[in-house]
């Protein structure tokens, strides 16, 4: 299996419908001390476990407890369950394109009794349009391509508020140099990494040099 926690195959997770036969299962992540329950499926993302770079992700971008989030490609839930539960004052929209992964995202919010969180279907931004966020969060969906990530860095900034950051993890092999560079060329405001750990970094793209609410 790929490191990158997907198996395999011929289908992929970034499809409205997937392919793969619907095998759940169960399982369990630590996040805080705290037992994180839930399912997962084959045909979504990370279907064999928590993946190295997400834990990486989650691990090492700060959440402030009132912050407005976006999980982009949120899969089975991970990272918007992680901000859900930093942001316990705030809320978190988690999106994907996938419509299983949808569903399973939203089971999952619910075993974990979560409240300051929703699942919304469709691809990147789309549907989020018109909203802002103190902190965009997202393990890129990379066998897409390329076009799709670029669409992803340039459509970023006008979702975010003044202050707001975009945080992403990749490994080498996934172009993440790559994409740090462009982000260091063309953004505006300051680019620098979070962590590294396993082959992967971590990538923050800060909107502006301070903070400010809307």
């Amino acid at each position: 299996m790929p490191d990158d926690g997907e198996p395999a195959t011929s289908d992929t997770y970034f499809t409205a419908h997937p392919r793969s036969r619907s095998a759940r299962r169960h399982l369990r992540f630590l996040y805080r001390g705290e037992v994180i329950d839930v399912e997962v499926d084959r045909g979504v993302f990370a279907s064999a476990g928590l993946d190295r770079g997400t834990e990486l992700l989650i691990a090492s971008t700060v959440i402030e407890p009132s912050d407005r989030v976006l999980d982009i490609g949120c899969g089975w839930g991970a990272v918007g369950i992680a901000a859900a539960k930093s942001a316990d004052s705030g809320h978190v929209i988690l999106v994907d394109v996938n419509r299983r992964a949808v569903h399973l995202a939203r089971r999952n919010l619910e075993r974990n009794r979560i409240a300051n969180a929703e699942v919304r279907a469709g691809s990147l931004f789309d549907p989020v349009e018109g909203e802002r966020f103190d902190l965009i969060l997202t393990n890129p969906p990379y066998r897409a391509g390329r076009p799709l990530i670029e669409r992803l860095l340039s459509e970023a900034p006008g979702h975010l508020v003044p202050g707001g950051r975009l945080v992403l993890v990749g490994k080498r092999s996934q172009g993440i140099k790559f994409y740090q560079d462009r982000l260091a060329s063309s953004w505006p405001g300051p680019v620098e990494v979070l962590a590294r750990g396993s082959g992967y970094r971590v990538v923050q793209a800060r909107l502006g040099a301070s903070k400010r609410r809307q």
